[in-house]
């Protein structure tokens, strides 16, 4: 059992949307607070976005705020990422992760080993 599988990944031109989900097995995702984090090609782990579906609190970095949402998927086990106005440097393997609430707020912790959950990722390619 795997306990977080992200899909969704796929090849997009710029301009373009996609939406990314993340189905948790094992636990509750309402338990944890809920991440994406990304990786862009020869570069580091960066923090995208969180919720906390108990708070009903969502938070965005600043290179996506206004372009992607992070929400529950209809009460279902799962996390989605919805992508609009997707740029080239949007382009990297994106990874859910379950974790503590200091992956949440200031911290915006974004390393495998600060999560109780990590994924195995998806990859996002934006290019015309």
């Amino acid at each position: 059992e795997v306990p977080l599988l992200e899909s969704g990944g796929d090849f997009v031109q710029p301009g373009g949307s996609l939406e990314l989900s993340c189905a948790a097995s094992g636990f509750t995702v309402g338990d944890f607070y809920m991440t994406w984090v990304r990786q862009a090609p020869g570069k580091g782990l960066e923090w995208v976005a969180g919720i906390s579906i108990s708070d009903h609190t969502t938070e965005y970095a600043d290179s996506v705020k206004g372009r992607f949402t992070i929400s529950q998927d209809n009460g279902k086990n799962t996390v989605t990422l919805q992508m609009t106005s997707l740029k080239p440097e949007d382009t990297g393997m994106y990874y859910c992760a379950a974790g503590g609430i200091l992956c949440f707020g200031p911290q915006r912790l974004r390393k495998p080993d600060d999560y109780d959950y990590w994924g195995q990722g998806t990859q996002v390619t934006v290019s015309s």
